[in-house]
């Protein structure tokens, strides 16, 4: 029976479901943007048809399929799954080809972790087979536990326990008079992205790294243990990618251009975003027993997780030896790219990715969006059978290697860049799905757009709009403002893309319009990058009867047929300006911050607070005192922003008016309007990029320096001010205005063409 709690919580979902979708669907109606009245109704007709090709058996026995052995780049079952694929793409009537890139792909040749004293360990560093997990018992094929992109090398060190290891981690240490220099970290998962925690111990001069799943975050602490229940065991641990993907994505030897068999390679050594260090990762049970031997302070209480020990910081008497040795080789990654050639306007490529490769089996990650992409991709494929043809060219591809850093997507991306910035108007990623809530992030110019495509799926557990559902999961869960937008706003705000799926070169390289789409938050455990990501785990913990598969598959259907076959391009400018008066805001506001906390910091040096609430039985090293923060100048952005927002209502006025009713909407005007809408995501990119970092070039979202799949919004501004360099702040809301500038500019011609001053 349910406990009491529990069924308020579900009553109140339904409640705030349905009033949701009643105010939605009077302020709404049925109205599709970029499609006249009869256009709506024929496309609408055309996602019934879609809906009900859909079949969840194809999902299960894809999966069952494509995650039989370990598949990761460069195995012979990754080459048979891309194979298999391709030949299922071409059987649904697309025009395919593999496209091959040669790729670095490190794998081990030695792993060893000692606790040499006070007391002797050797770590395990292998993961079990379970009995019930059909497919855990093939160690000859699994990649062991590794990170990728780490170094060679052979440390030893006294042992310091750094948290999740991130900047302002290091900032408690400094005040607590701990440093790492010379020493070995040891980090648990979360915080951050793994590649930021080998990357700022390096910077602190940790000589290794080490990173665990604590169970406090993901194993007992939070629910049964595989096999009984969802979450990671004791000997489960965390592959992954530790690569400096914030300075760029993809192969670390070809940066800027694809990895092709005669690209120019760089020098290993001198390759940058390969760590500086030795990283490992391990399970808990591992990580108890070095944990045990640390001395030193008692961690913070926020520090400490869920193992049986007193959580102590070290340094010592803990000392460890971590010894790693890679083959460094190429390894060929195989990218699946399927057409459906456009009619009417062929040379605009609307294009729908998921990567297929994984670290082990990888069930969950990525093959449960895998199989959604295929079953959409088939249904799609059913109806040009019948002899409808989309208006724009429909690309599916499948990514290779997307677990080592974005690999295959982004060799891709390099290598057609010329032709992707002169034809692409969308790019539409999934990755993992499970049971629960959609998760909506992309470029704000299609807010208003996805919000329509999630109105019109029907959640299959409530049996409301999946839109209505995530926004009463909002309801009841955001924070404050998060709760008043979602009572308030008729639709749901779209989250900023920072990076950590194959979104990235499209949208931060390219300046393409992206969204990035899944299902998830009832789908809980621990299988995460382990032998245990298995199609028996999923098929018990993520998402059984597929329902959420084809969830998935009608809101990306939806997304993919509306794109193809709209009048014109359906950006909206109103909720972008909006939310970038957001962005504008929370910039200035941290300005004035920082500039507070500097005065306030400094203050209390001078009056040695600082000195006055230390723990007396701990070392103190007091701060330094910092130069005043200076008044950075906003006005640049903020009449940017103004004239931005102008241009915004202006074109959402002309598209109402009488100059676009049906009988203006010529043809040869949609396609003007077109051509000026595509380009409109590629003015908010600069050829320079960010700096210190020019491979990214969008101006309004990017992946944080120290956050790796978090996003920056306004990255150059806000890092600046983060940095509390305060000449490089005052040069970037210059070039972030004139962005903004060049924005509105765009969006004046868009409304010159809907109003009929220009064709």
């Amino acid at each position: 029976m349910p406990h009491l709690r529990s069924l308020r919580v579900l009553l109140a979902l339904a409640l705030a479901g349905l009033l949701l979708t009643a105010r939605a669907a009077t302020f709404e109606g049925n109205a599709l943007s970029g499609f006249s009245r009869e256009g709506a109704e024929r496309q609408r007709a055309l996602e019934a048809r879609f809906d009900a090709l859909l079949k969840r058996e194809n999902l299960r026995e894809w999966m069952k399929r494509l995650s039989a052995r370990p598949h990761h780049v460069g195995s012979p079952y990754g080459k048979e799954n891309a194979e298999f694929m391709a030949g299922l793409f071409r059987s649904w009537g697309y025009e395919v080809e593999i496209e091959r890139f040669d790729v670095l792909f490190p794998t081990p040749k030695t792993r060893v972790l000692e606790l040499l004293g006070p007391e002797k360990f050797t770590a395990q560093l292998a993961e079990p087979p379970i009995e019930g997990d059909a497919t855990s018992n093939q160690s000859a094929e699994q990649l062991p536990i590794y990170n990728a992109y780490s170094v060679d090398g052979d440390v030893t060190g006294e042992l310091v326990y750094v948290n999740y290891g991130v900047p302002k981690d290091y900032e408690e240490l400094e005040r607590r008079g701990i440093d790492v220099k010379g020493k070995i970290v040891i980090a648990r998962y979360g915080g951050s992205w793994r590649g930021i925690k080998p990357k700022v111990a390096a910077e602190h001069g940790a000589l290794g790294c080490i990173i665990y799943s604590d169970p406090r975050n993901d194993g007992y602490f939070r629910g049964d243990v595989y096999p009984k229940g969802a979450w990671r065991n004791e000997q489960g641990a965390q592959r992954g990618s530790v690569a400096d993907m914030p300075l760029f994505p993809g192969d670390p030897l070809t940066p800027g251009v694809g990895a092709t068999k005669d690209a120019k390679r760089l020098d290993r050594k001198a390759a940058p975003t390969l760590t500086k260090i030795p990283v490992l990762p391990i399970s808990y049970a591992d990580a108890l027993p070095l944990l045990r031997a640390l001395g030193g302070a008692v961690a913070p209480d926020a520090w400490r997780g869920a193992l049986p020990v007193t959580y102590h910081l070290g340094p010592g008497p803990a000392r460890v030896r971590l010894k790693l040795e890679f083959d460094w080789k190429l390894a060929p990654a195989f990218d699946v790219i399927a057409r459906l050639r456009g009619g009417e306007r062929p040379d605009q490529w609307v294009i729908r990715g998921n990567h297929h490769d994984a670290w082990v089996n990888g069930a969950s990650d990525p093959i449960s969006g895998m199989v959604a992409l295929l079953e959409e991709a088939r249904a799609v494929g059913e109806l040009a059978k019948t002899g409808w043809r989309p208006k724009r060219t429909i690309i599916y591809a499948a990514w290779d290697a997307e677990e080592p850093g974005l690999l295959g997507s982004t060799e891709w991306v390099e290598t057609h860049a010329a032709e992707l910035s002169r034809h692409a108007v969308l790019y539409v990623n999934t990755d993992s799905n499970g049971r629960g809530f959609l998760s909506m992030g992309g470029s704000h110019t299609l807010e208003g757009f996805i919000n329509e495509v999630a109105r019109d799926v029907t959640d299959p557990q409530k049996k409301i709009p999946v839109r209505e559902r995530a926004r009463s999961y909002t309801v009841l869960n955001g924070d404050a403002e998060e709760r008043r937008e979602a009572r308030e706003r008729a639709d749901l705000r779209l989250d900023a893309l920072g990076s950590g799926s194959d979104f990235t070169p499209f949208l931060q390289h390219l300046g393409v319009a992206t969204l990035n789409l899944g299902f998830g938050g009832e789908d809980n455990g621990g299988s995460y990058h382990s032998i245990y990501d298995s199609f028996d785990h999923y098929t018990r913990f993520g998402d059984p009867n597929f329902d959420y598969g084809i969830a998935l598959a009608k809101v990306c259907g939806r997304t993919i047929l509306r794109f193809a076959e709209a009048d014109t391009l359906p950006l909206s400018f109103d909720g972008f300006a909006d939310t970038l008066g957001h962005y504008v805001r929370e910039v200035t506001r941290l300005a004035d911050e920082t500039r507070a906390e500097i005065a306030e910091k400094n203050r209390r040096i001078g009056d040695k607070t600082f000195e006055a609430v230390a723990d007396p039985t701990e070392p103190f090293v007091a701060p330094k005192p910092e130069a005043p923060a200076p008044h950075l100048n906003f006005a640049p952005l903020q009449n940017a922003l103004a004239r931005l927002q102008e241009s915004a209502r202006l074109y959402h006025a002309a598209l109402g008016g009488p100059q676009w009713q049906e009988s203006a909407r010529t043809r040869e005007r949609q396609k003007s309007l077109d051509e000026v809408l595509k380009g409109v995501e590629q003015t908010m990119t600069r050829g320079e990029g960010l700096p210190r970092r020019p491979w990214f070039k969008h101006q309004i979202y990017a992946p944080g320096f120290y956050t790796g799949y978090g996003v920056k919004t306004l990255p150059g501004v806000r890092e600046a001010i983060e940095q509390h360099d305060w000449k490089e702040a005052d040069e970037q809301i210059v070039v972030v205005a004139n962005t903004l500038a060049r924005l509105a500019a765009e969006i004046d011609r868009a409304t010159a063409i809907v109003s009929g001053g220009a064709k």
